[in-house]
């Protein structure tokens, strides 16, 4: 008995630090390719409350891991969007039309613009995978949308894979 838990617990040990590595490896390249500041991972662990819990950043001075973010701008109506594959782009942060809260949380973690893509789980949203440019505003190209909502799309693989409460 005690050597079966002992498989099992091996086993799920082994898919969370393979899916870990390939979660590391995924926002690396993607931050490589797109030439931005940060790409985070953000988890809801609860309906529309989460976290930062993998991030690959182009300096240590922009690490935001373990952030809670805005929740209290993140509502119902923000998460159907997403539900329903939304991308969103902001190329400028100051200029945007966003809601203020959302530019208050952006602009208190140096983000000049961002790009942000669902990660989807059994129908639900499960997390985000957002792109941070801090150092100015910048102008997403149809390039940067398809090369996030790909990575996306291959960290929801991740997710199911690993089965477990977080990335």
């Amino acid at each position: 008995m005690l050597d079966r838990q002992l498989r099992i617990l091996t086993n799920r040990l082994s898919r969370s630090l393979a899916g870990d590595a390939l979660i590391q490896s995924k926002t690396q390249q993607l931050r490589d390719r797109l030439n931005v500041d940060r790409i985070v991972l953000y988890y809801f662990y609860r309906k529309w409350k989460g976290q930062v819990t993998f991030e690959s950043l182009s300096s240590p001075e922009f690490s935001i891991l373990g952030s809670t973010g805005a929740d209290d701008c993140f509502t119902g109506e923000y998460a159907q969007l997403y539900l329903e594959g939304r991308l969103k782009a902001i190329d400028n942060v100051d200029t945007a039309e966003i809601h203020p809260c959302h530019r208050e949380f952006l602009n208190s973690i140096g983000v000049k613009a961002n790009l942000v893509a669902p990660i989807l789980q059994d129908g639900e949203l499960w997390g985000l995978l957002v792109a941070h440019h801090c150092r100015s505003p910048r102008v997403w190209s149809q390039k940067d949308k398809d090369e996030m909502r790909s990575v996306a799309r291959e960290l929801e693989t991740v997710a199911v894979i690993r089965n477990v409460g977080y990335l």
